[in-house]
């Protein structure tokens, strides 16, 4: 059981950056798949998430619009495509499986698994 979280670096305002999850030898037993942000200070943060069966996308009010969570079921990868970014956005980046496929924790940190290393994202002005 495997996450690698990658793709961060450092963008300019209204950029743009995509991040991956290579998932391995969860996907089987995974309900959601998502992504959480940790920035300096701050408790970790739901961005979104992904069902994986059947494909239902939730967003973070804040990044609702901007982001979206897709995935390449070949690869098993799991993407997040981050437009118009904001310098707010700057953070550790985590992807996270969860087995329960509980709709109403899917924004709880502790309803998850497994996760990956991180990745970071620095959006600069």
């Amino acid at each position: 059981v495997q996450l690698q979280a990658f793709g961060g670096g450092l963008v300019q305002a209204g950029g743009s950056l995509r991040l991956s999850c290579a998932a391995s030898g969860v996907t089987y037993s995974s309900r959601f798949i998502s992504w959480f942000r940790q920035a300096p200070g701050r408790e970790r943060e739901f961005v979104a998430a992904l069902r994986w069966s059947g494909g239902n996308t939730y967003y973070a009010d804040s990044v609702k619009g901007r982001f979206t969570i897709s995935r390449n079921n070949a690869k098993n990868t799991v993407y997040l495509q981050m437009n118009s970014l904001k310098l707010e956005d700057t953070a550790v980046y985590y992807c996270a499986s969860s087995t329960r496929g509980i709709l109403s924790s899917v924004s709880s940190s502790g309803a998850y698994d497994y996760w990956g290393q991180g990745t970071l994202v620095t959006v600069s002005s």
